[in-house]
């Protein structure tokens, strides 16, 4: 099975924007041992602006586009550092690609995006994808990484996009302020009132929000690919998803 899975910056780091080790120590060993047993894996990874805003000792993730761009710069070095470390552990090689939307929407550059997936996949690479934060603008940027998790599984024909956030999955009301929140196991197909539930940004240290991860299930399930939304607390829970388990939201292909 070729597996796409997103991690949210809430997953990878604590709310300093420090790495959590404990988790991204279990989420690499988890990974390693689905490609073992013969799974595709391609890692889309947010965390760069958020482990640069505590590498920095900044109080909070900036505003300002070049602040983040800098975040970025000192963040991903940290971000990929960790993973080719933890990953060669499992004796597993990881390569980086940052990519802004061009690479996704440019007819050219998306093939050679594709064609470069590929073969890092055929060599047995776990390649390790992030937006471009160092460089994106307005202009050129995909905004999100859930967009582009969804976007990367589209272009690669993926089988199941995983994304692992803060929460457990869609709720049929916000659960922060409704106790009696029901969480939504199966979505089969995304219409307004769905689009109704999503609500705004996630974490302080994040982008995404549900919101996003409803686009992102548009684009992933139009292009026949399952999608789940589960909480990353726990990385063992992709060992329950990859064996058909009822975990968190699923939304069905098309």
């Amino acid at each position: 099975m070729k597996i796409v899975v997103k991690v949210g910056t809430s997953t990878l780091a604590h709310a300093t924007g420090r790495l959590n080790i404990r988790r991204i120590e279990m989420l690499c060993k988890v990974l390693s041992d689905l490609k073992n047993a013969g799974h595709e894996i391609i890692l889309v990874s947010s965390g760069a602006i958020g482990m640069g805003v505590g590498k920095l000792g900044l109080t909070e993730r900036p505003s300002d586009i070049p602040g983040k761009q800098a975040a970025a710069a000192v963040g991903q070095c940290e971000l990929m550092y960790t993973y080719d470390k933890l990953f060669s552990e499992y004796n597993h090689n990881v390569a980086q690609i940052l990519i802004t939307a061009p690479d996704v929407k440019n007819p050219e550059r998306k093939t050679n995006f594709h064609n470069t997936l590929e073969r890092l996949l055929a060599l047995s690479v776990l390649p390790v994808i992030n937006e471009n934060d160092t460089v994106s603008t307005e202009e050129i940027e995909i905004g999100d990484n859930d967009t582009l998790s969804a976007e990367v599984s589209a272009s690669i024909g993926a089988d199941l996009l995983v994304i692992l956030s803060d929460i457990d999955g869609l709720y049929d009301k916000n659960p922060k302020n409704n106790p009696d929140a029901k969480l939504i196991p199966v979505v089969s197909e995304i219409t307004e009132d769905i689009k109704a539930l999503a609500g705004g940004s996630g974490s302080s240290l994040g982008t995404g929000g549900m919101i996003t991860k409803i686009r992102a299930a548009e684009i992933a399930t139009a292009a026949h690919c399952d999608m789940i939304i589960a909480n990353g607390a726990e990385p063992e829970v992709l060992y329950d998803i990859v064996e058909g388990k009822s975990i968190g939201t699923r939304f069905l292909k098309r």
